[in-house]
């Protein structure tokens, strides 16, 4: 089983770029299976519906969050309903675990999806994502023969720390929130595929996908700072692609994507 998965999609230049770039990906690389991070989907903070129905349209099959999970005012109704394949971290302690996981069939195996959020330098106080990971494994112990965890955190130590901790008991941990894609793409010896973050989809010449004058301005002088968008047409794609044996449903390959291409919009 090959599953392709995207970092933090960043509004309307992630979406345009997706439309146009997913269909020859997933036939290049024989995909089964497409996850991406919809943190920013919607100008840059959270998702909408509108949003969601135009990535799954283009062929993203479940959608995880993070920090903005609550930046616009449909995500409570979004993750009541079943409309959508969308997930945001398990351990927030407003939440139901099982708002923060999916479980998904494909060809012949159950794939478990979940989406956990970081304790380390983040403005939000969720729960500890070691034990929500442990509850969500051993509740559904019977119910998937693969799991993918969607990691968002801003420390490499604790991705790193979670990850081993999770070695062997899931097939993938990907990380997320950053923006910035690291080089440490690996199997783990229990046969997790592993990378402290996959990057983001977005607008390369920015600061993780704004406009790199406003942010900027507000670091040297301390002013507020004004959130928008990088027109750049030059999209940086940030994503991995890994391959799953499907007897022993441990990871083979972790190919790391890191290339900008030109919007046609």
């Amino acid at each position: 089983m090959n599953i392709l998965f995207f970092g933090d999609l960043v509004g309307r230049s992630a979406r345009n770029i997706l439309k146009q770039i997913l269909p020859e990906m997933k036939k290049k690389y024989n995909i089964d299976l497409t996850i991406a991070n919809g943190d920013n989907l919607a100008h840059g903070k959270g998702v909408t519906k509108n949003t969601l129905q135009e990535i799954k349209e283009y062929g993203i099959d479940i959608i995880t969050c993070g920090d903005h999970t609550w930046d616009t005012s449909q995500a409570i109704e979004i993750l009541k309903s079943s409309e959508f394949n969308f997930i945001c971290p398990a351990n927030y302690p407003i939440l139901d675990l099982k708002k923060g996981y999916k479980i998904i069939k494909i060809k012949s195996k159950k794939v478990l999806v979940i989406n956990l959020i970081g304790r380390v330098f983040l403005k939000d106080h969720p729960d500890c994502p070691f034990r929500a990971v442990d509850k969500i494994l051993k509740d559904n112990k019977e119910k998937f023969d693969i799991a993918i965890v969607d990691f968002h955190g801003e420390a490499t130590s604790e991705k790193r720390a979670l990850g081993l901790y999770l070695d062997s008991r899931v097939s993938c941990f990907l990380g997320t929130h950053t923006h910035i894609q690291t080089a440490d793409e690996q199997i783990f010896p229990g046969g997790t595929a592993y990378i402290s973050d996959v990057g983001m989809v977005g607008p390369n010449d920015s600061v993780l996908g704004c406009k790199k004058e406003f942010v900027i301005e507000q670091m040297q002088n301390q002013t507020k700072f004004c959130y928008q968008i990088s027109e750049d047409k030059n999209i940086l794609i940030g994503a991995v692609v890994v391959e799953i044996d499907d007897k022993k449903l441990v990871a083979k390959n972790i190919l790391r994507i890191n290339e900008v291409v030109k919007s046609s919009v």
